[in-house]
C-alpha cells in the first residue's frame, strides 16, 4: 500500500511539473543567432501556385542539354562547369539569366514579347553586347 501511495504522489507531481512546463513554453522556438551559411547545391523559388520563379544552380560540365536531358548540341562541344542564376517569369520563361563559368560570364534580359533580347558577355579574351528586336533584326556590338 505504501508503493501504490508513493507512485500517486509521483505521477501528480510529473503531471504538474508536465502542465507547468506547458504553460510557460508557449512562445515559439527561436535559434540562438543568424546562421552564417547556408550550403546547398541550388535553390528554387516557387510562388503560391508553386510555379518556379527563381533558381540558383550549379550546372555541371558537358554538353548543352535540353528539358528531356538530351544533348543539343550537335558538334559536340562540351561546356564547362557554370553557376547559373535565373529569374522566370509566369509563364516559365526566364527573363534575367546571369551566368558564369571558367570561360566567362554573361547577363541575358529577354524581352516580353519573344524574340527581344539582350545579352552582355564577357568570354575568354572577347566581349560582346547583342541586342535583337521583335521582328529579328539582330546588332552585334563588339569593341
Amino acid at each position: 500500500m505504501k508503493n501504490t501511495s508513493t507512485l500517486a504522489v509521483l505521477t501528480l507531481v510529473n503531471l504538474g511539473m508536465l502542465i507547468v512546463v506547458a504553460l510557460h513554453h508557449t512562445s515559439p522556438v527561436e535559434a540562438s543567432g543568424p546562421l552564417q551559411v547556408v550550403r546547398a547545391r541550388g535553390l528554387e523559388i516557387v510562388d503560391d501556385q508553386g510555379r518556379l520563379r527563381a533558381s540558383l544552380s550549379v550546372i555541371p560540365a558537358g554538353p548543352t542539354r535540353g528539358p528531356d536531358g538530351r544533348s543539343v548540341e550537335p558538334n559536340g562541344k562540351i561546356y564547362p562547369e557554370a553557376v547559373v542564376f535565373r529569374l522566370i517569369r509566369p509563364d516559365g520563361r526566364p527573363s534575367v539569366k546571369i551566368a558564369t563559368s571558367a570561360q566567362g560570364s554573361g547577363i541575358d534580359l529577354s524581352g516580353g514579347i519573344d524574340p527581344t533580347y539582350i545579352v552582355v558577355s564577357s568570354e575568354e579574351k572577347e566581349t560582346s553586347l547583342t541586342l535583337v528586336n521583335q521582328d529579328g533584326r539582330r546588332q552585334i556590338v563588339k569593341p
